[in-house]
C-alpha cells in the first residue's frame, strides 16, 4: 500500500499541495519555537566591554528563581584582595551609569541612551586610545570614536552632559578606538566615575587579568576560594556576559517559558489545521477508497495508504521547512529584542536538537491527523462509502464527541478558575489556553453547529439574494459537513484573533487604571537625562502653589515568609513597589491610609495594600523581611495600609530606601499636587519656570501622569507576536481549505453550465455560499472570544464585555470575511475557465 501511496501522489498533485502547505507552515512555526527555546536554555551572551578580562567577578544577580531588577554591586575593596591572589597580574573595576549629551538644556541628537564608565573599563575592553589622553580628573572624559562622530565632537572640545541628575561640562581629552559594545560609552577618571555613580566604594564588576602562562580555570578556582562567603560569583567564558548584561538572565527565563507556551499552542493549532485539511481531502476521495474496498482492500491497507501519503508529503514539507524555521526563529528573536522582551545581546542558537524535536512533533501530529481522518473511510462498507462520497451525512462518532466534551469541560474549568480564583494580570495565564480549548470543542462539533446556523441564515440570505441564494443555501444544507470544514478556519481566525488581542487590551487597560488610580497628582516632573537627584523633590515642594511633592520610583521587591519546614527556603511573594516621599505621599496618592500614616514612611518601613494585610496575617506594626531590588534582605516595619485594587497590589516604600538599592540613585519622576484653588495649568507653568535652571527636566500635566503610570509593554509584544503568528497560520488554513473545496466542485460547476447556468450565476451562488461560511464562522468565533474574555473581565473587574476599542473586532471580522470571499471566488473563477465538456470527460 505504501507503493500505491507513492503512485497516488502523481495523480493528485493539487490535493497534496494543500497538505504540503499546511504541514510546511506548521513545521516552520514549531522549529522556530524550538530554536527560541534552545536560545533561552543556552543563554549565550558573550562579553563585549569585558572581553579582555578572562575572569570577571560580579554580584549574584538572581534571587531564588528570579532575576533581580537592580544591579547587585560589589564592594570595590574586593579588588585589593584579588590583587593578592597568586597568578593575578592586574585587577580592574567597572562601573556603569546613565549619561545624556545635552545641547541647549535638551538632549542632543544621538545623545540619549549613553553610558558612563571609569577609565578602568576602557582598559578592560582592550581598545587603545586612538587620539589624545586618558581623563585624569573632574571635568574630563574620553569618548568612543563612533560616539564622538555621531555627536560631532573632537579631542579638546567641550560638551555638556546630563549625569547624576545635573549638568556637567566636560572636556574631551581623548578618543578610544571602537570596540564591540562601546559605541555609546564615555570614560571618566575612576574617582570621578564613583562620584557620578553616587555609589563611592562600589563596583558593578571586577575584571581579573592573569599573569602570563596562568590557566584561566586555575585562576578562577583560586579566586572562588578567596571570595567564598562574600556572595560574589566568578565568571569565565561566555558567562562573563551576565556581569555586563544582567538583564539577559531574565530574558533567557522569559524566552524559555514563552517558547514553551507558544510551541504548545502552535502544536494544538497545527493539529486542527492539518487534521481539517486531511479530513477534507479524505472526504473528497471516499469514492476512490470505496472502490478499493470493493475489490478487496482491507481497512488496515486503506489506512496505511493514507498514512503513507501523509508521511511522504509530511517528510518533504518538514525538510523544506528546516531553513525557513531557522530563519523564522531568528526573526522572532529580533522582534522580541526590539520590543524589550529579551536582551538584544543574547545570541541566537539553534542546533540540531530543536530541529529534530520540532520535525518529530510536526510529523507525529500529521500522522495522528491522517490516522483519525482515515478512520471512517477505512471502516465504512463499500456501498455506504460510495453513497456517502456524493453527499456525506454521518459525522458524529464516539471519540469525536468524547474529545469535544473534554475540550468544553477543560474550557469551562479554566473559565471558572479565571473568573473566581485569578486576579489581575495573572488571569491571562488561564484565559489564553481556554481560548484554544473552546475553539477545539467548536471545531469538533462544527458540522452540527453549521447545520443550525445554516437553518438560521437560510431565509435572510434567500431574501437578499434571490435564486442564487436559494441554490447556495440548498447546497450548504446538503453539503453541511464539507461546509463545516470551511467554517472551522474562519472560526479559528475570528475567535483566536479577537480573544488574544482583547486579552492584551483588557490587561493593559486594567493595569493602567490600577496604576493611575493610585495617583492624584496634578503634574509630573521627569528628566530626559536618566533621572533627577533626590534634593529636587524638596525644592519642588517649596514652590508656591504646591501642596505636596513626592518621588515616584517604580521597582520590585519580595516579601519572605518562613515555610513550615525550617530546612526549606522561605516562601516569597513578588510585589511591585513604588518609592514615595513621606512628606508628599498623602497629597499625591489617591488612596488614603486605612491604618497608620504615610508620614511614617521613613527608614526601614513600608505600606501594604489591605489585600496583603489583615487576614493574611500581616498587620500594621508588624515587621516583615523584604528582599529589595538589588538582592538586599532587610526587616521592614509595616507603618500603613491602604485600599488597593485586587490583582494589582503595589507596596509603598520610602523613596530614600528604594534609591539606596537602585542602579542609579536618581528619581525618575516627581508627582506634584496643587494647593486648593490653584489651577493645574498654573501649577504646570510654575514648575516649568523652576525647571529652566535644571537641564533636561520636563514638566507635564495629569494626562502624562496617567500615561507614565502604565506598565511595561513586554507582555503586549509577547501576546501580539503570539496572536499574529497563530492567526497567520489559521488564515493559511482558511485559504487552503476554501481553495481545495472550490477546486473539488469543478464537475458540479460544469453540470450547472451544461444545463444553462452562466458564469455570473455560478459566481453569485458561490458568493452567497462564502457569505454563509463567513457569517457562520464569525458567529462561532465570536462565541469563542466571549467565552474567553468574559471570565477575564470578571477577574479584572471590568465587566463581561472585553475592554478595548471596538474597531479591533470589526477589523478582525472584516478581514475574515474578505479572506473567505477571496479564497472562494478566485479558485471558483479559475475552475470556470475550463470547458464544461472537458471537465465532465476527465472528472
Amino acid at each position: 500500500m505504501f507503493g500505491l501511496a507513492l503512485q497516488t501522489l502523481k495523480f493528485r498533485i493539487g490535493s497534496f499541495v494543500a497538505s504540503f502547505v499546511a504541514l510546511f507552515f506548521g513545521a516552520t512555526i514549531l522549529m522556530a519555537c524550538g530554536s527560541l527555546m534552545e536560545t533561552g536554555i543556552r543563554s549565550v551572551v558573550p562579553p563585549q566591554r569585558l572581553a579582555a578580562a578572562p575572569v570577571v567577578v560580579s554580584g549574584k544577580q538572581t534571587f531564588q528563581r528570579d532575576t533581580l531588577p537592580e544591579r547587585a554591586r560589589l564592594d570595590a575593596s574586593l579588588a585589593d584582595r584579588l590583587r593578592a591572589v597568586p597568578g593575578v597580574d592586574r585587577v580592574l573595576t567597572d562601573v556603569s551609569f546613565p549619561v545624556t549629551a545635552l545641547k541647549g538644556g535638551h538632549p542632543a541628537p544621538n545623545g540619549t541612551g549613553l553610558t558612563g564608565h571609569g577609565w578602568s573599563s576602557a582598559e578592560l575592553t582592550g581598545a587603545p586610545l586612538a587620539d589624545g589622553a586618558a581623563p585624569s580628573g573632574r571635568g574630563e572624559a574620553a569618548l568612543d570614536q563612533a560616539l564622538a562622530g555621531r555627536l560631532g565632537v573632537r579631542t579638546g572640545d567641550r560638551i555638556t552632559l546630563g549625569v547624576a541628575g545635573t549638568g556637567e561640562d566636560v572636556t574631551v581629552t581623548g578618543l578610544v578606538r571602537p570596540h564591540e559594545g562601546t559605541d555609546a560609552s564615555l570614560y571618566f577618571a575612576d574617582g570621578e566615575a564613583g562620584r557620578l555613580l553616587g555609589r563611592p566604594g562600589r563596583a558593578d564588576a571586577i575584571g581579573v587579568l592573569p599573569k602570563a602562562g596562568v590557566p584561566t580555570a586555575e585562576l578562577a578556582g583560586k579566586i572562588e576560594q578567596e571570595l567564598k562567603g562574600t556572595g560574589a560569583q566568578v565568571l569565565t567564558g561566555d558567562a562573563r556576559g551576565a556581569a555586563e548584561f544582567p538583564q539577559a538572565l531574565e530574558a533567557s527565563t522569559r524566552l524559555i517559558s514563552m517558547s514553551a507556551v507558544f510551541g504548545g499552542i502552535a502544536v494544538m493549532v497545527a493539529v486542527f489545521v492539518v487534521g481539517s485539511t486531511l479530513a477534507l481531502l479524505v472526504q473528497q476521495r471516499l469514492r476512490e477508497m470505496a472502490l478499493l474496498r470493493a475489490i478487496g482492500a482491507l481497512p488496515t491497507q486503506i489506512r496505511r495508504m493514507i498514512v503513507g501519503e501523509t508521511l511522504v508529503v509530511g517528510s518533504a514539507a518538514i525538510l523544506a521547512g528546516l531553513v525557513p524555521g531557522w530563519l523564522a526563529g531568528r526573526w522572532m528573536l529580533g522582534r522580541l529584542a526590539d520590543g524589550g522582551v529579551v536582551a538584544p545581546e543574547i545570541v541566537y542558537r539553534a542546533g540540531w536538537i530543536p530541529m529534530l524535536v520540532a520535525a518529530g512533533a510536526a510529523l507525529a501530529s500529521a500522522v495522528a491527523a491522517a490516522f483519525i481522518a482515515s478512520r471512517r473511510a477505512a471502516l465504512a462498507r463499500p456501498a455506504d462509502a460510495l453513497a456517502e462520497s456524493a453527499v456525506q451525512t454521518r459525522w458524529l462518532s464516539g471519540p469525536r464527541l468524547f474529545f469535544a466534551l473534554l475540550c468544553f469541560a477543560g474550557g469551562a474549568a479554566l473559565a471558572l478558575v479565571t473568573a473566581l480564583v485569578m486576579r489581575g494580570s495573572i488571569a491571562a495565564a488561564t484565559a489564553g489556553p481556554s481560548a484554544m480549548l473552546w475553539a477545539g470543542g467548536m471545531a469538533l462539533i462544527s458540522p452540527g453547529l453549521t447545520r443550525v446556523l445554516t437553518a438560521v441564515l437560510r431565509w435572510p440570505l434567500r431574501a437578499l439574494s434571490g435564486f442564487p441564494g436559494r441554490l447556495a443555501t440548498d447546497n450548504a444544507r446538503v453539503r453541511r459537513i464539507r461546509v463545516a470544514g470551511a467554517v472551522t478556519p474562519v472560526m479559528l481566525v475570528t475567535g483566536l484573533a479577537t480573544g488574544l488581542i482583547y486579552l492584551q487590551t483588557a490587561q493593559a487597560e486594567a493595569s493602567r487604571d490600577a496604576a493611575s488610580s493610585l495617583v492624584r497628582a496634578d503634574a509630573v516632573v521627569s528628566s530626559a537625562a536618566g533621572g533627577m537627584e533626590p534634593g529636587q523633590v524638596e525644592r519642588i515642594a517649596a514652590l508656591p502653589g504646591v501642596a505636596g511633592a513626592s518621588a515616584y520610583i517604580p521597582g520590585k521587591a519580595y516579601i519572605l515568609e518562613p515555610s513550615g519546614d525550617p530546612d526549606d527556603e522561605p516562601d516569597e511573594i513578588e510585589l511591585p513597589v513604588q518609592g514615595v516621599s513621606a512628606a508628599g505621599a498623602a497629597a499625591t496618592l489617591s488612596a488614603p491610609a486605612r491604618e497608620g500614616s504615610y508620614a511614617d514612611l521613613t527608614g526601614n518601613t513600608l505600606a501594604l495594600p489591605t489585600t496583603l494585610t489583615g487576614e493574611k496575617g500581616r498587620r500594621v506594626g508588624d515587621t516583615v523581611t523584604v528582599v529589595l531590588g538589588d538582592g538586599t534582605a532587610l526587616p521592614l516595619k509595616i507603618v500603613a495600609s491602604y485600599e488597593g485594587k485586587p490583582g494589582f497590589e503595589t507596596g509603598l516604600l520610602p523613596a530614600e530606601l528604594v534609591l539606596a538599592h537602585s542602579d542609579t540613585g536618581l528619581v525618575p519622576q516627581i508627582l506634584v499636587a496643587a494647593k486648593d484653588g490653584v489651577p493645574a495649568a498654573a501649577l504646570v507653568d510654575t514648575l516649568r519656570g523652576a525647571a529652566d535652571a535644571t537641564p533636561a527636566v520636563r514638566v507635564a500635566d495629569r494626562a502624562t501622569v496617567e500615561a507614565a503610570a502604565q506598565d511595561s509593554q513586554t507582555s503586549a509584544w509577547i501576546n501580539y507576536l503570539l496572536a499574529g503568528t497563530i492567526i497567520g497560520y489559521a488564515v493559511i488554513s482558511l485559504i487552503n481549505t476554501l481553495v481545495v473545496s472550490a477546486a473539488e466542485r469543478r464537475r458540479e460547476f460544469a453540470l450547472q453550465r451544461l444545463v444553462g447556468a452562466t458564469e455570473g450565476q455560478v459566481l453569485r451562488m458561490m458568493t452567497v455560499e462564502s457569505l454563509l461560511v463567513a457569517l457562520a464562522g464569525i458567529a462561532l468565533g465570536t462565541a469563542v472570544a466571549l467565552a474567553t474574555l468574559a471570565p477575564m473581565g470578571i477577574a479584572l473587574g471590568t465587566g463581561w464585555l472585553p475592554s478595548g476599542p471596538v474597531w479591533i473586532y470589526f477589523a478582525v471580522v472584516g478581514f475574515a470575511a474578505v479572506m473567505t470571499l477571496a479564497a472562494t471566488l478566485v479558485p471558483s473563477r479559475m475552475a470556470l475557465r475550463q470547458r464544461p465538456a472537458e471537465v465532465i470527460a476527465v472528472a
